[in-house]
């Protein structure tokens, strides 16, 4: 049987063994054991798509896998098959191919071959909706905790996971080298949720599901999953590919939640600890080319340094298919960079090395002409031979740099947008943040919590890493500056980036790699670095409140502190220099987050959320109840909101509520 497996092998590949055939493009994009490990997962594809179409499951079982030996050995026929499947991909075709490693001969290679982690199984879990929800069935999630449920009592901290899988297929059981992990390494009750899937639940359903789960674990105080109760937990999430993009847009929709509920006397929800976001999908707009903005992003000089494999690649676009063209060093592409030639008084050398003056702002009347060109200015200008300052460079989307991709291809991309989206909604792909968070304002990313970040630098979702990134460092970098001039910090602070913001790029490899660490044993590592930021992410907010604690405790209790520290006539401060700092006090009494519950009457706040035209809505599943048994009409909710100016008029309402003597039901008062 060897024998004959090695003449296949042989006879096949003789070629490559001799050094005869064309060099595989992709085998050197990617490091040597992800390259193998892709080789493995598409004659896996290869074969699971090869008999998807036998209607006995026993039987389709046993011919994939044997069909996925044959194309371990026909390696160039595993890619032809896959090629042609992915140019015509149906949803069963992705829920084949991401769903395989839960068939019961793959899974049991795959239990046999991953470490013993935890003692205790997975468990199944149903969590309640709000009171006030739109939706009333309950979210299913699988509990990943290494102890018995008892023992969920005497915790206050929760993982969050919301699995990606293109927001068509997978839950958390394909999922569970991660979360095993997890739950082993940091001992912590790790809640992975199995949203409902597109295009049975387009867009926004998901995003609502996570939004309600994450209001029932604070409404709650963790008593929907077993928790004690005794006081709000404190919340991580974390989400990996589509799984990152509605993780992303649950925070941002808690902010926006945060923003009307600031102007009434209902409760705010607290934010999330942190996030952690592993080769996310932010851009649901997939465009071939960069912006300025998006580019100098990239190249600040604070990041410079970690994104110069990213840079040079998107150099590598262009001379690869100019080979004779000299490269521009480092200092050229300084000197091409718009943010540097404005700044830089020093003048330009050009090709035939001449002396170029410094550039100056164009005028109002130079303005004018570009934007609106006359023909003899165009001759004009055509006609010169002058050099002249390319103040852009063609950079290239990481989505079609890597466009042959062997995990992530942009037919996936698009074929995976369509199903979200669904076949009646239309949004703006433009200003849609909640479905391409890389458009949230900079007014919601400045009070994000610590997010990190973890990507392959090959992987075609790798600009909406850096770019993500580099908006929320500018947002907290402003933010900073803001309140240091306002002085509400001292002279001497600093920006800290990484109080906010850490970004992993691994070079050499592309998307997925925490899903088949069977083959790819370097995964481990990934899934325990972020462990690591989870346990760092906990640690570092515990020692901030003890710290704060243990000085109100100092202040309060020890005279002499106090005595040091009166203000007396004479003396002068510090404090003089601050702005006037006015509070005012909430006329309603607040609520304690003990009363409220999932299944009471009274609601925790009101739920602000996004309605996208699903069938499933539109068939009344997620309709609001009217009206109460006394025939009083309920609050009315952001959701049935009839247009874009009804929302905006009732947002103006809210913000100038308080200033022209309204309260909340819009009487004036005296």
């Amino acid at each position: 049987m060897v024998i004959t497996l090695l003449w296949l092998y042989i006879s096949r590949n003789f070629a490559k063994i001799v050094g005869l055939e064309s060099p595989e493009p992709l085998a050197n994009l990617y490091t040597r054991s992800y390259f193998r490990a892709t080789w493995i997962t598409t004659a896996l594809d290869a074969g699971f798509w090869t008999a998807m179409k036998i209607r006995t499951k026993w039987l389709r079982d046993l011919a994939s896998m044997i069909f996925t030996i044959y194309y371990l050995i026909a390696a160039e026929q595993a890619d032809e098959k896959v090629r042609k499947v992915r140019g015509l991909l149906t949803v069963d075709h992705l829920r084949v191919s991401w769903h395989k490693s839960t068939t019961p001969y793959l899974s049991f290679v795959t239990k046999a071959m991953r470490p013993k982690l935890t003692r205790y199984p997975p468990r199944a879990i149903r969590i309640p909706r709000p009171a006030n929800s739109s939706y009333k069935d309950p979210v299913n999630g699988w509990l990943y905790f290494d102890g018995p449920l008892s023992a969920l009592k005497s915790h206050t901290k929760i993982v969050l996971d919301v699995p990606g899988g293109g927001f068509v297929a997978m839950n958390p059981r394909h999922h569970e080298d991660k979360l095993l992990g997890w739950a082993a390494k940091l001992e912590l009750p790790v809640l992975s949720l199995d949203y409902r899937k597109a295009p049975e639940y387009p867009y926004p359903y998901a995003l609502n599901e996570c939004f309600d789960v994450y209001n029932s674990l604070i409404a709650t105080q963790g008593r929907c999953i077993g928790l004690s109760g005794a006081t709000v937990p404190r919340i991580i999430v974390t989400g990996d590919s589509a799984g990152g993009n509605i993780a992303t847009g649950m925070t941002l929709l808690i902010l926006e939640n945060n923003e009307s509920q600031r102007h009434t006397s209902q409760e705010t929800l607290p934010l999330p600890e942190g996030l952690i976001l592993i080769y996310p999908g932010l851009d649901m707009n997939i465009g071939n080319w960069m912006s300025d903005e998006q580019m100098a992003l990239i190249q600040d000089r604070r990041t410079r340094k970690r994104n110069k494999n990213i840079l040079r690649r998107k150099s590598e676009d262009y001379y690869k298919l100019t080979p004779d063209t000299p490269h521009p060093s480092d200092e050229e592409d300084k000197a091409l960079s718009p943010t540097v030639a404005a700044k830089d008084n020093s003048t330009i050398i050009t090709a035939d090395n001449k002396s170029l003056p410094p550039l100056k702002p164009p005028t109002d009347a130079e303005l004018d002409l570009i934007a609106h060109p006359t023909l003899a200015h165009q001759s004009t200008t055509l006609a010169s031979s002058k050099p002249r300052l390319l103040k852009t460079r063609l950079a290239m989307s990481s989505m079609i740099s890597y466009f042959n991709d062997r995990i992530l291809t942009p037919e996936m991309m698009r074929a995976m947008i369509i199903l979200y989206v669904g076949p009646h909604a239309r949004p703006d792909f433009s200003t849609d943040y909640l479905l391409s968070p890389l458009l949230a304002p900079e007014s919601l990313l400045s009070k994000f919590p610590k997010t990190c970040f973890l990507t392959g630098e090959r992987d075609p979702l790798v600009d909406d890493t850096v770019i993500f990134a580099g908006r929320l460092r500018q947002a907290k970098h402003n933010l900073f500056v803001q309140r240091k001039e306002l002085g509400l910090l001292k002279a001497k602070d600093t920006f800290d980036e990484k109080e906010h913001v850490e970004v992993t790029l691994i070079p050499g490899i592309s998307h997925g790699f925490l899903q088949f660490v069977g083959v790819f044993p370097e995964g481990w590592n990934h899934i325990f670095r972020c462990a690591r930021w989870i346990d760092e992410i906990f640690e570092s907010k515990e020692s901030r409140a003890n710290t704060s604690e243990a000085m109100n405790e100092r202040t309060v209790g020890d005279p002499f502190h106090q005595r040091h520290h009166r203000r007396m006539p004479t003396e002068s401060s510090g404090d003089e220099d601050r702005p006037l700092e006015m509070s005012t006090m909430s006329a309603v009494k607040t609520r304690d987050f003990a009363t409220n519950d999932v299944d009471g009457e009274t609601s925790y706040f009101t739920h602000k959320r996004r309605q996208g035209p699903s069938r499933a809505m539109r068939s009344g599943r997620g309709k609001m109840r009217r009206g109460g048994e006394n025939g009083h009409q309920r609050e009315k909710s952001m959701v049935s909101l009839a247009s874009e100016e009804d929302l905006l008029g009732r947002r103006m309402k809210g913000l100038a509520g308080g200033l022209m003597g309204l309260d909340h039901e819009g009487v004036e008062t005296p």
